[in-house]
């Protein structure tokens, strides 16, 4: 983990570090075991960010720690290479998830979380959490577009996985 571009590592699984961007979101995406296996399965598959709109390569399949992500957004020369390290991954029978922190060359610095829980009601809950500071200059530039993008980034990775 030594490639990676923030100190903060794990810091998306309790309180956020100060001097970065904060992004938590929410969305119950289905109801019982069957629609949670589906969903866990596609999150560690990397479906989430295909959904959303990314083109996504990654090192192995499910991801685990060490995992190497790379996505890309954009068209063209328009188009950003974003590379990532999953930092956690886990899957219990109640919880999924993985966090991804961010390499050189990715346009931000810091760590995103995605977990998905079944609560003993039966629905199956969709979390994420990040926090992010422009890591280039055309980000530190346009930091206020780059907050935008974020935020629509993840509503489309909350909807991704809807079974509903």
């Amino acid at each position: 983990m030594d490639d990676l571009t923030y100190d903060e590592v794990g810091a998306t699984a309790g309180e956020m570090p100060p001097g970065y961007h904060h992004v938590r979101g929410h969305r119950v995406i289905g109801h019982g075991r069957g629609d949670f296996e589906r969903a866990a399965d596609a999150l560690l598959a990397g479906e989430a960010q295909r959904r959303a709109g990314a083109r996504v390569e990654l090192s192995e399949t499910p991801m685990r720690e060490g995992t190497r992500v790379t996505m890309r957004l954009g068209l063209g020369i328009l188009a950003f290479r974003i590379p990532c390290l999953v930092v956690w991954a886990e899957r219990t029978d109640t919880s999924a998830g993985f966090a991804y922190g961010t390499r050189a060359g990715h346009p931000e610095r810091g760590e995103e979380r995605f977990t998905l829980t079944l609560r003993p009601s039966g629905e199956v809950a969709f979390d994420i959490a990040a926090f992010s500071a422009p890591g280039r200059w055309f980000t530190r530039v346009g930091a206020p577009l780059g907050r935008v993008v974020q935020a629509w980034m993840t509503r489309r990775y909350l909807r991704a996985l809807d079974t509903r």
